[in-house]
């Protein structure tokens, strides 16, 4: 889609990030064009300890699932419970982002992210108990699973709170994301190596330990905030009063459509490496590509374009992200199918851009449930994405799985993408009567 089909929604307002609870003065976005970078992020105190809890809190989380999978296989020899294991860490994000979602708006704020950190360090710590049997296992991933949505939720509409609804929040989050992407690059193999040396329940302890880390950290290093809306609707009422707004479900769907079709090359990485006679070293080239390219598409768009810039090539960027895949068409080696990766995912920048115009069409009363109901879309169509994926290649060769999904996703995103554009000339259109 041409750049100039696209229409630049107003620059968003300075932030004004709330004081933390030391008293230290946070540091102000500079004005101007020109993007403040992450240094200034880093500058703000509260987000500091934000930023270390999540470290923490992606630890627990990347070892605890590998080692439950390692523990359930070792339990019952069974390869579907050990990959169901892995699976239940998507499935139930549906249910706690749509059921839970109005906590996060009727409770102060850090009260939930404590809270949340505590039920997953208590869920883990039973994990951890040397007579807790499968069943008690898979239900205690299903409960951290649920809980999961509100807490990313509440932690994504706290950054607005500290950084403020402007350029700092969109680097904010776009921190954070970084770092989660870089746990698919070293996450894992820092799991596999602390199992090399205590076993699986061990390793679960650790995990309770890290959770509480961040609970620790949350709780003495952020402020408190009252409730956004303690009236506000629960339930799936509050949950349809947000999504009665169409602009924010225009919003919702470029989020949640992208990633539904980005990771099928992922969940075909291996089938696709056995097609085409690769070592097991090219396969992890395959792996980290996508997320390589996220991470670098992310730094260069926080640290060189400006907010103006990252706003103007969130559709274009946005709807050729699945583009890259048709590369896959003619069965590519490793060099060219990792290059097509590399470049679908840098085309993650959009994401920034996006960020900022969700922040601006949330009325900040809805704020926590909107975010809470966002980030369990994106992981529930992750789920799908992949169960779909190898469903097709069940009938299809995995080359043309990918390239189809390339032809397929673009097709949706520029459905997406004009559902979004529409939004945009009603709300113009609505301002221009206002002004009347």
């Amino acid at each position: 889609m041409p750049e100039n089909h696209t229409r630049t929604p107003p620059p968003a307002p300075a932030p004004t990030p709330a004081p933390d609870p030391s008293g230290t003065p946070p540091a102000a976005a500079p004005e101007g064009p020109a993007s403040p970078g992450y240094r200034a992020v880093f500058a703000v105190r509260e987000f500091r300890f934000v930023f270390v809890a999540h470290l923490f809190s992606l630890l627990g989380v990347v070892v605890s699932e590998l080692a439950l999978t390692v523990l359930v296989y070792d339990m019952t020899k069974s390869p579907l419970l050990s990959s169901l294991t892995f699976a239940l860490g998507f499935l139930p994000y549906l249910l706690g982002g749509t059921l839970l979602a109005g906590l996060t708006d009727r409770l102060p704020p850090r009260r939930i992210l404590v809270v949340c950190d505590f039920v997953c360090a208590g869920c883990v710590a039973v994990m951890a108990a040397p007579a807790t049997p499968v069943a008690v296992l898979l239900l205690l991933r299903c409960a951290i699973a649920v809980v999961s949505p509100v807490f990313n939720g509440t932690r994504m509409a706290t950054l607005a709170d500290i950084l403020g609804e402007g350029d700092l929040f969109v680097l904010g989050r776009s921190l954070l994301r970084i770092v989660s992407q870089s746990a698919l690059l070293t996450g894992y193999a820092a799991a596999g190596v602390l199992l090399t040396v205590v076993p699986p329940r061990g390793a679960l302890v650790v995990t309770a330990a890290t959770f509480l880390a961040s609970a620790l950290l949350l709780r003495l290093g952020t402020a408190r905030r009252p409730a956004r809306a303690e009236g506000a609707p629960a339930g799936l009422s509050g949950t349809f009063a947000v999504l009665r707004n169409r602009r924010v479900r225009a919003l919702m769907l470029m989020f949640w459509v992208p990633p539904l079709f980005a990771v099928v090359p992922e969940a075909l990485a291996a089938p696709y490496a056995d097609r085409i006679g690769v070592s097991t070293a090219a396969l992890g080239l395959l792996m980290c590509a996508l997320p390589v390219g996220t991470i670098a598409g992310e730094l260069f768009a926080g640290s060189f374009l400006s907010a103006a810039t990252r706003s103007r090539i969130v559709l274009p960027l946005a709807v050729t992200g699945v583009l890259p895949y048709l590369l896959y068409a003619p069965e590519p080696g490793v060099a060219l199918a990792a290059a097509a990766l590399l470049l679908a995912g840098a085309t993650g920048a959009y994401t920034l851009g996006l960020d900022a115009w969700f922040v601006a069409a949330v009325p900040e009363e809805q704020r926590g449930r909107a975010m809470t109901l966002m980030t369990a879309g994106m992981m529930t169509v992750q789920g799908v994405g992949m169960a779909g994926a190898g469903i097709a290649a069940e009938f299809a060769p995995v080359h043309l799985v990918v390239a189809g999904t390339g032809v397929l996703g673009t097709l949706c995103l520029l459905a997406a993408a004009f559902e979004l554009r529409a939004t945009e000339r009603r709300d113009g259109a609505d301002r221009h009567m206002t002004s009347r």
